[in-house]
């Protein structure tokens, strides 16, 4: 089924349409600020995960299928478990029922499955990072790498990686998956966009792109909202399922 074709496609999105990229001064060759700059990088995703665990979050997704003008709206509570697990709750829809079950709710399944693993991590281990050089944005200093994955393997991407200078913190993933799942898959390009709360990387927004080869592109655009930490939850109250 189609649905299940898409859903493979939705490996490793935590996922987004590439966009422009800023000027910058580019450096003549690597440095050992980049490295140190890599290293308060790893650092940063650390601390951000252990401020996320136990947060929930408000999550919009609108949808569609272009091609067969099919679209839909989904708005769930995301929530991240004392121990990374990634679960939602959901709280409401509208549009066409192919979209939420051949689309949404694939994507939601394949977000948990991918985040839920730390093999796809942006790390040394499974990236190389390639300084492109520093640029401004909104009044921060902005440091912008090229990275691609080592291995060939679903869920890695090939693209850039802007982190906040000061803090090492993600500021933007982008880029194209290196490895289409399926035959049905001929392209996955995605951008991710996170906002700085307290020295913190929190996301806010995600915008996705899949080209198939059967029905055409299917494009997702997802925000973040209404953030709050779950005092005293429980993994075990936070089920693997995800709306049906």
């Amino acid at each position: 089924m189609f649905g299940q074709r898409l859903s493979a496609g939705f490996v490793g999105l935590g996922l987004l349409v590439a966009v422009g990229n800023p000027s910058f001064a580019a450096p003549e060759t690597e440095t050992a600020e980049s490295t140190e700059m890599i290293n308060r990088y790893v650092d940063a995703t650390r601390t951000q995960q252990d401020v996320l665990r136990g947060v929930q979050m408000e999550m919009d997704i609108d949808a569609k299928l272009p091609r067969l003008e099919k679209q839909g709206r989904f708005k769930a509570l995301r929530k991240i478990s004392r121990f990374g697990l990634i679960t939602y709750k959901a709280l409401g829809f509208s549009g066409d029922s192919t979209v939420k079950n051949e689309v949404i709710t694939r994507y939601l399944t394949a977000e948990s499955q991918a985040r839920n693993s730390g093999s796809l991590a942006i790390t040394p281990a499974n990236y190389k990072f390639k300084y492109k050089g520093v640029t401004d944005r909104n009044g921060r200093a902005i440091a912008l790498f090229q990275i691609a994955p080592k291995t060939k393997r679903a869920g890695l991407f090939r693209g850039e990686l802007w982190l906040d200078a000061a803090t090492g913190m993600p500021v933007r993933e982008s880029g194209r998956f290196v490895k289409n799942p399926s035959i049905f898959l001929k392209k996955i390009e995605f951008v991710r966009d996170y906002e700085l709360r307290d020295g913190v990387a929190f996301p806010i927004h995600i915008e996705s792109t899949v080209d198939t080869r059967l029905v055409g592109r299917a494009e997702l655009s997802i925000n973040y909202s209404n953030f709050s930490k779950q005092e005293g939850a429980e993994d075990d109250e936070l089920s693997a399922s995800v709306p049906q």
